[in-house]
């Protein structure tokens, strides 16, 4: 009978596929000198500047080139600045306020007056709004000083049923939204959610706040509760910072992933604060080059690499490191997921310095994911290569030999794997937990 509390001796472990398609000569190379010495996961070709250990000084770097923006009455504020309630915007909180926001963007996307200003102490309600550019000006910044709230009417999506607040091809875009609030006000999406209400429809829901197309794009303090779906997403956009963005909605409600990356390029987020419903961060086809450091995640589904999805072009997912995060009460811990039929490489995934605690399933490679209605075809897909170094944590349940899970699709057996570097403490051996074996 195990003991209360088993301590597990720490292990690093790595994953191949054997397949023509993966590159595993990093593997012969000692764990520890993965990141600086593997060819496939050379830091200065691979990341630049983004594998680099995101140091205190580079922290400072990027707070700094935020502090123009701070605050009314610097010297960003002498420039000019164009105010939503310029436009008649009423900031009551029950008053539609979507087309004064809308002049307010023409008027700054236009001019080169490069500040938008969204007045603390004022709730705007804002139905489906895009925010497009590109704009006359080098740079422009967003300043959310109040709370953005969206239409709850699934009614006033019916044009676009992905999207509430749209920014879409914006160059050397800023948000700065450490003052102020996104609402997305979720509750309706989420109970007439098939997933909670089995005898409704599986429908789409909007996203929040998505960037697409937009390369150097800043996101300070960004802050988006109870989204639709999605939270914030980052699509097709390239050097991409995201700085203390904090997202907050209840551990039942479904699909609202915290914050999602797909096929974008070099993509920093630092100190995020994240409590949700599903993933708190996911990074999906076709995205390289993707660094999150210092995660606060939980509740929620963890942190995921993938869905590669059936149906879509062979999108690789390469060259991510998650460094220093917290999951604390998460369903999942750390995982790799693909759909039955998905297609694509992951190769060079390092999940380093991770503590957990209450993560039920800490360390999950999933090949057969499935989340629709009808039973997913039993087609082939492929995962590559990943490390997982310095996991720690407390775990709900008892793992007969092993805590973490491989559902490998029969026609691709694992083919290489090593272990050290991981320590776990079991709590409730009561319970079960279904862990398939490594070897």
């Amino acid at each position: 009978m195990l003991p209360q509390s088993l301590l597990l001796s720490l292990f690093l472990f790595t994953f191949i596929i054997s397949s023509p398609f993966c590159s595993s000569s990093f593997l012969d190379e000692p764990p520890s000198n993965f990141l600086e010495r593997t060819p496939a996961y050379d830091p200065s070709t691979a990341y630049p500047s983004y594998l680099g250990t995101i140091d205190k000084e580079r922290v400072d770097d990027f707070k700094g080139s935020l502090e123009r923006y701070d605050h009314l009455g610097t010297p960003a504020t002498s420039l000019g600045e164009v105010n939503v309630e310029d436009f008649r915007a009423e900031g009551v909180g029950d008053t539609d306020d979507t087309e004064a926001f809308k002049k307010a963007w023409k008027e700054t996307c236009s001019s080169d007056t490069a500040v938008l200003v969204v007045p603390k102490d004022k709730t705007y309600n804002v139905k489906p709004i895009r925010f497009s550019g590109p704009c006359k000006s080098d740079s422009i910044t967003l300043k959310i000083l109040g709370k953005i709230e969206a239409s709850d009417n699934p009614a006033d999506y019916a044009s676009d049923l992905s999207h509430w607040l749209l920014f879409s091809n914006i160059q050397n875009f800023q948000v700065e939204g450490d003052q102020g609030t996104i609402d997305g006000k979720g509750e309706k999406w989420w109970e007439n959610s098939c997933k909670i209400n089995k005898a409704k429809p599986c429908t789409k829901a909007p996203t929040a706040v998505s960037f697409v197309q937009c390369d150097n794009l800043k996101l300070h303090g960004l802050r988006v509760y109870n989204a639709q779906k999605k939270h914030v997403s980052i699509e097709e956009s390239v050097n991409v910072e995201a700085f203390n963005v904090i997202v907050t909605s209840p551990e039942t409600s479904p699909d609202t992933e915290g914050i999602h990356v797909t096929s974008s390029e070099n993509v920093h987020i630092i100190e995020p604060v994240i409590k949700t419903g599903d993933d708190c961060i996911s990074i999906v086809d076709g995205s390289k080059n993707v660094k999150a450091r210092g995660v606060t995640c939980g509740p929620g589904h963890g942190i995921s690499v993938g869905i590669l999805e059936e149906g879509k072009p062979k999108a690789p997912v390469s060259n991510v490191l998650v460094d220093h995060a917290t999951l604390t009460g998460t369903n999942f811990g750390v995982r790799i997921k693909t759909r039955q039929g998905g297609s694509g490489n992951v190769d060079n995934i390092v999940f380093e310095h991770v503590k957990m605690k209450g993560v039920s399933n800490p360390i999950i490679i999933d090949q057969n994911y499935c989340d629709q209605e009808t039973p997913c075809k039993d087609q082939t897909g492929l995962i590559c290569s990943n490390k997982k170094r310095n996991l720690q944590g407390h775990h709900r349940h008892e793992c007969n030999k092993n805590d973490h899970n491989i559902q490998m699709q029969q026609n691709l057996p694992l083919s290489r794997h090593s272990a050290e570097g991981y320590k776990s403490i079991i709590k409730k051996p009561s319970e079960k937990q279904n862990c398939l074996s490594m070897y």
